[in-house]
């Protein structure tokens, strides 16, 4: 069962992660270029920490009132498991269920598109594994992002480069190809330099740019990389590498601007905008 993020993760508590990515994005001025540390081992990261990496990134069901996800058959067989759609962008849920509306209107009229957190996502695709009624997660990404990847595997060399998965965009520059760091707060009140992973590549290029501005001689340095979603959840579940705890993966802008818009808004004061 999906809880809706506005039950998940409490009013305030929202707004202060809304608040701690407003601040993230902007803080261009704190941004460096660090690189790939080598020569230190660490263990992968337990599933809590990438619970509370993946836990402020809204993600979107098709569910019914009481939190079940819309589910699709699984392959044929005795082994079939029952596949639920999770999409990164709120507008294709709602695109999704106005098709159903039109092909199944029964169906559609006990549904909604619901809000959740990728933790929560991450959480129960976990604990299912281990039960018989086992459920899968198909994550479903945006076009336009799937189009910018394969674009961004052509300009580097791979002239029939397809994609699968959920791209996922960050930045590397300066003679040692660093990974592009922000300076942000952590929980601590502790200033950090994390890795930013962006979801839109557009966002990442609005940084960039401002990025170029402040450090013109590292501008012709910067290059994008692209990495699917699933690769990077398996790599912070496997890996050893040092940076995983650095890495921060940033949802689009319209993702948290939508559930800003569900928060109650207290009485006398104007709906955010």
């Amino acid at each position: 069962m999906f809880k809706p993020i506005t039950a998940l993760v409490p009013g305030v508590a929202m707004k202060k992660t809304l608040v701690r990515w407003g601040a993230v994005l902007g803080l261009v001025g704190g941004a460096m270029l660090v690189p790939l540390v080598t020569g230190v081992r660490v263990l992968a990261l337990p599933d809590d920490q990438i619970v509370q990496k993946l836990r402020p990134i809204p993600v979107f069901a098709i569910a019914d009132a009481q939190g079940a996800p819309l589910v699709a058959s699984g392959a044929e067989g005795p082994n079939k498991t029952p596949v639920a759609g999770v999409f990164i962008s709120q507008r294709d849920a709602q695109a999704f269920l106005d098709g159903l509306k039109t092909k199944n209107p029964e169906l559609a009229k006990n549904v909604r598109v619901v809000p959740v957190s990728l933790g929560e996502v991450y959480q129960l695709e976990r604990t299912s594994k281990s039960k018989p009624d086992r459920l899968d997660f198909a994550f479903v990404p945006m076009q336009q992002q799937v189009d910018s990847a394969v674009a961004l595997l052509k300009q580097g060399g791979q002239p029939n480069a397809q994609f699968n998965g959920v791209p996922l965009f960050l930045a590397r520059g300066g003679q040692e190809k660093g990974y592009l760091t922000i300076q942000r707060k952590n929980p601590q009140g502790k200033d950090e330099q994390v890795i930013p992973i962006f979801f839109k590549k557009e966002e990442l290029q609005s940084m960039l740019e401002r990025f170029k501005q402040q450090q013109p001689n590292l501008a012709g340095t910067i290059e994008i990389q692209v990495v699917n979603l699933e690769g990077v959840i398996e790599t912070l579940q496997k890996s050893d590498n040092p940076q995983l705890g650095q890495i921060v993966l940033i949802p689009p802008q319209e993702s948290l601007e939508f559930v800003r818009s569900l928060q109650p808004v207290p009485s006398g004061k104007p709906a955010p905008r």
